[in-house]
């Protein structure tokens, strides 16, 4: 058996970066020091009850333009329900 060893998880930068290449695993009952936060997602809205999406009708679309508007249509649904950031100042490109 070869005593090489392939190390896809390790300390970089004189130690002050851990580097993973591999699963992170947490057990039950770890917890992650100054993380709080990290993996929340956009609250209620103020109102109270769920954040929710504004209702927005199926698409129709049978032309490509048509399919593009719907699609800028949920991106900005997503964009003002916080779920996304804004769009780019350039326009993002979709010109």
């Amino acid at each position: 058996m070869s005593d090489a060893h392939n190390t896809r998880n390790y300390f970089a930068h004189g130690g002050s970066e851990l580097v993973i290449g591999g699963r992170l695993t947490f057990l039950p009952g770890a917890s992650v020091e100054g993380a709080d936060g990290l993996f929340d997602l956009p609250g209620p809205p103020a109102s109270g009850g769920a954040a929710q999406l504004p209702a927005l009708p199926d698409s129709e679309a049978s032309t490509v333009t048509a399919l593009r508007q719907d699609y800028n249509n949920l991106l900005a649904a997503l964009r003002t329900a916080g779920l996304m950031a804004s769009a780019p100042a350039d326009g993002g490109g979709d010109g």
